[in-house]
């Protein structure tokens, strides 16, 4: 990971790039990966889940992220990594996943294209055990800028989207530098924008940010016990959570499974509206 942030780094600089603008057609691979069982714990920990034989719904990505900024550090990536913005994530379990099982783990970009504010990218990740898939992410980036005013993704409104006035919350998550630092260290996610207050201000932010992604986890944490074997958790970035932050969560039934939101609790914006669904 160090050697990946330098390359991100690097990739500020005015040099010209090894490829073509075009996406890199290969494939990271890494088999038989063990998982960590103290690290699991750590993740565990700082997401406020409860440590279980199975590994949390969200923690593949985790496992895949250094794959993922490999990828899109790489010269001949066609955009830089630093500066990108995380705007939506998908995640389907096929099964769950045993934390002693031998798992091979494989990652890709995709969908390179126009977005109404700039380009995105998609970052494919897969997970399998004995030959079968059991996990799938795709996580969605963009680089702001020079928007065409389409969306290349096409995606419709989640549905069961929350209403305006979504009465009491179901719970309240907080998050100060001190988690969030935490975080960062478990998940290999050192971007400044989270854990520097200079790297924050470079980047237009007051101060430093919540990662997306541990957000998305510790939102689980209203949902423990109740998460389908078979599970597609959909999540759509809202406005960034500026540290230190509290966050009212807003927990529904929808028509196949649950709907999730993380408002602010005064202004009631969402950092976060996601959907969990049986697959």
């Amino acid at each position: 990971m160090l050697a990946s942030y330098a390359k991100a780094a690097a990739g500020l600089l005015p040099l010209p790039s090894g490829g073509d603008g075009s996406l890199p057609q290969r494939t990271l691979e890494l088999p038989g990966y063990r998982v960590d069982p103290d690290h699991l714990a750590a993740y565990a920990r700082v997401c406020g889940l409860r440590l279980a034989d199975t590994l949390p719904l969200t923690y593949g990505y985790v496992l895949t992220f250094p794959s993922v900024m490999k990828l899109m550090t790489a010269r001949d990536f066609p955009l830089p990594a630093i500066g990108m913005v995380h705007v939506g994530n998908r995640i389907e379990q096929l099964r769950p996943v045993s934390a002693s099982e031998p798992l091979d783990l494989r990652t890709h970009a995709e969908g390179l294209g126009p977005h109404r504010k700039g380009t995105q990218v998609r970052l494919v990740s897969e997970i399998s055990a004995d030959g079968a898939p059991v996990w799938r992410q795709t996580s969605t980036f963009l680089k702001i800028g020079g928007g065409s005013g389409e969306d290349a993704s096409q995606r419709p409104a989640q549905k069961d989207a929350a209403p305006a006035d979504p009465g009491e919350p179901t719970t309240t998550l907080r998050a100060d530098q001190k988690i969030i630092s935490r975080y960062a260290s478990v998940s290999g996610d050192r971007n400044p924008i989270h854990v520097s207050s200079l790297g924050a201000k470079a980047f237009g932010f007051p101060r430093t940010i919540a990662h997306g992604m541990w957000s998305a986890a510790a939102a689980l944490g209203a949902l423990e016990g109740r998460v389908p074997e078979h599970a597609v958790y959909d999540v759509r970035f809202g406005k960034p959570m500026v540290l230190p932050a509290k966050a009212d969560e807003y927990v529904r039934r929808s028509d196949d499974g649950w709907a999730l939101e993380l408002r602010h609790p005064k202004k009631q914006y969402p950092f976060l509206t996601a959907t969990l669904a049986e697959g």
